[in-house]
């Protein structure tokens, strides 16, 4: 397949695709988006390094990801991994290839920023970090493209879960199963965590129901014995809730192995939803009552909101892009009687 080839496809001349292929700035995006998909269809594939040295790009975006425990393998986290999968593919079909920036080379210890500019990558996805954490803050200020997820600086596009809606969408379903002593397990302070918890008390307000303070309680996202312990204390109280809402559909199970311990049965004795709609969700028996992120449109459209950042450069606007969920009915959750 040659550049020519691709010109006829797309009804262009061979100096349009050229341009769009190296990202010229005077080619419409939906044109230059057509003929790399063309182009990645047809497995076109041009030299890198003369590209590189044609346009002053590497085609190369970096992904930092680290978790609250300093982990950074995303494989342990089905929500991200799904996020990364839909970044990757869409990438790709745009033309790049993606890396993993840490703060070690071989058995040198380097920071995001000097990582990221030794492997001269065009723009950074920040999929989870310490958001707030001066390493993290060095990497957003030093003037590569950055999008990141969950999280919104000033100066970057960003990719959010419609955690305020998703919660109230969850509360709600709960609620016209007849559930009003409703308690909620809460991940660590964060953006996400802040907003869920806004949209919870608003809509119990809203509702009509006054939910004790002891019905909420702190523990970690993606942490069972957390949420072990936070169900514990719930299932100890005088007034037990009828149902608990996890933080997230790994927590979940750290709370069931709780229920099931107290030889309490799910959801006849107690009902539970999870948040996330991971695969999981859907294998355990009885199947999660769940708020399903679209993970996967998450990941595209960072990928294409990073291309717009890289495309645009000094007159890039950051984009604020809200990707909605949907509640997925389970087994876990009982419909209370009137």
């Amino acid at each position: 397949m040659t550049i020519r080839m691709i010109a006829e496809k797309c009804g262009c001349s061979p100096a349009t695709v050229s341009k769009a292929l190296n990202g010229a700035d005077d080619v419409s995006r939906e044109t230059a988006e057509r003929i790399r998909r063309v182009a990645a269809e047809t497995g076109y594939l041009p030299n890198a390094a003369a590209r590189a040295m044609r346009t002053s790009r590497s085609y190369c975006f970096g992904v930092l990801f680290r978790d609250s425990d300093g982990n950074d393998s995303v494989m342990t986290h089905e929500f991200f991994s799904r996020i990364l999968h839909g970044f990757k593919r869409r990438a790709e079909e745009l033309g790049y290839d993606i890396f993993y920036i840490s703060d070690h080379l071989g058995r040198r210890r380097i920071d995001y920023v000097e990582h990221a500019r030794y492997r001269n990558c065009d723009g950074v996805l920040i999929a989870n970090t310490r958001f707030e954490s001066p390493e993290t803050r060095a990497l957003v200020d030093s003037g590569i493209p950055v999008v990141t997820i969950d999280y919104v600086f000033d100066t970057c596009g960003s990719v959010q879960s419609d955690n305020f809606q998703g919660m109230r969408d969850l509360v709600r379903y709960v609620y016209t199963q007849g559930h009003r002593d409703i308690a909620l397990i809460y991940g660590e302070d964060t953006g996400v965590t802040r907003a869920r918890l806004s949209s919870f008390r608003q809509t119990c307000r809203d509702l009509g129901l006054e939910i004790p303070e002891e019905y909420m309680i702190a523990a970690d996202y993606h942490s069972p014995e957390a949420s072990e312990e936070a169900t514990r204390r719930l299932l100890a109280l005088t007034k037990r809730p009828t149902c608990i809402l996890y933080p997230d559909d790994i927590s979940y199970i750290g709370g069931r192995n709780e229920i099931y311990r107290q030889n309490l049965r799910i959801p006849e004795d107690v009902s539970a939803t999870g948040y996330d709609g991971i695969d999981l969700s859907q294998i355990l028996r009885p199947r999660l009552a769940t708020l399903k992120q679209n993970a996967d449109l998450m990941g595209s459209s960072a990928a294409d909101e990073l291309v717009r950042a890289v495309d645009e450069g000094k007159n890039y606007v950051p984009g604020r892009i809200i990707i909605p969920g949907a509640v997925l009915p389970g087994e876990t959750l009982r419909r209370m009687a009137p």
